[in-house]
């Protein structure tokens, strides 16, 4: 038999295979439309990894593919070349056969390599569920698992914005912000005493709750800004504040007043966190963290606790956000200190977009025109 009739009798074996994937994914939809759909792409995605000679090379059968299952089902979307590209990408990046998409698949202008027989095309004895999904994490729209292969750097960090996603039912443009602003890396890095202060599970859900830095990119501030210009903005914006909090935050007021005997004072923000079921102060500080500035919470938290708090809630939890702080200089002043505090930093840094990003010009360009002018 030549080598030409061989592969072509590969790739009809397999296609009968990949045929049977999707009737059998169709069969489940009623059930699990979008887990179906998944499950179907993980096993197309091990499916090509496992016969890699078919879809690699001049010869590659990856454009067929495509051709072959939207002629056989019309009515399905998503078996684009593309589309079949990430199945792979999917499946590799999930086992952990690899992370990076390898060199071989990205071009098909490489040698014709050896055709092999086919791989597991005993298909249901052979196909494992991803490492660390379950149906939940199935049930993403396909979509969105897309973004997260195309940005994710590890396995863990993928699975942790899949989980903020179904936890917190973000879109796509929603997602998209949240892992361009590095949330995997800010979330629970606050500077806390909470190991201390509070019981071990509200410690734990109370630490992973906080982010540093905080991100309000969304504020438009003047060199001279003062605290009280930071509140009215963010609670302007209200919206894209709660956001960059997290889910569970309620707000409560700005400047809320409390009375300590003869004295009144005046809380930069107060909110009520759901799942934490206690209040939360944020204290605003745009200059540098200062020791005094965790006696002052420590303050403010006691007559909240006090005045405020019922016998349900839990103790009450303090923020305080600045524009730089040092990790020592925070651990000292936390130190002794007896209620809960979180100290982290907050930028204002605001990226443009990237395709104005391409329209403006340089430094170096910008320059040059000046001294053209000026010629």
């Amino acid at each position: 038999m030549s080598k030409e009739v061989s592969t072509e009798l590969t790739y009809k074996q397999l296609l009968v295979t990949f045929k049977q994937q999707v009737q059998s994914a169709q069969a489940k939809a009623a059930l699990a439309v979008n887990s179906s759909l998944i499950q179907l792409y993980w096993n197309m995605g091990k499916m090509i990894a496992d016969n890699q000679a078919l879809f690699e090379g001049r010869n590659s059968y990856v454009e067929q593919l495509a051709k072959d299952l939207r002629a056989e089902f019309p009515e399905m979307k998503g078996f684009s070349k593309r589309n079949i590209f990430y199945f792979r990408k999917f499946y590799l990046f999930y086992s952990g056969s690899s992370v990076q998409q390898p060199a071989a698949l990205k071009e098909m202008d490489l040698l014709e390599t050896p055709v092999q027989q086919p791989a597991a095309l005993n298909i249901e004895s052979s196909i494992q569920q991803p490492v660390g999904f379950n149906f939940e994490i199935m049930g993403l729209p396909w979509g969105h698992h897309m973004l997260v292969l195309d940005k994710a750097k590890s396995v863990e960090e993928a699975l942790f914005y899949i989980q903020q996603t179904i936890e917190n039912n973000w879109s796509r443009a929603i997602l998209t912000l949240q892992m361009e602003q590095d949330l995997y890396n800010r979330q629970g890095k606050a500077i806390t005493n909470f190991q201390q202060t509070l019981p071990e599970k509200q410690a734990l859900m109370a630490g992973q709750i906080l982010k540093d830095p905080y991100n309000f990119g969304f504020l438009t501030l003047e060199p001279k800004v003062q605290e009280l210009d930071i509140e009215r903005q963010l609670t302007e914006h209200i919206t894209k504040f709660l956001l960059e909090l997290g889910k569970g935050f309620a707000f409560i007021g700005r400047q809320y007043p409390l009375q300590v005997g003869d004295k009144d004072y005046r809380l930069d923000l107060l909110f009520y966190h759901i799942r934490l079921r206690c209040f939360v102060v944020i204290d605003l500080k745009v200059v540098e963290f200062e020791p005094e500035f965790t006696g002052k919470m420590n303050f403010y938290l006691s007559a909240v606790d006090d005045q405020i708090k019922t016998a349900d809630d839990q103790p009450s939890i303090g923020i305080i956000l600045c524009k730089h702080k040092n990790k020592l200089e925070v651990e000292y002043a936390l130190q002794g200190m007896s209620k809960p505090i979180g100290v982290s930093e907050f930028t204002v840094t605001q990226s443009l977009p990237a395709e104005l990003k391409s329209t403006l010009p340089t430094v170096e360009e910008f320059e040059n025109e000046l001294t053209k002018d000026n010629a």
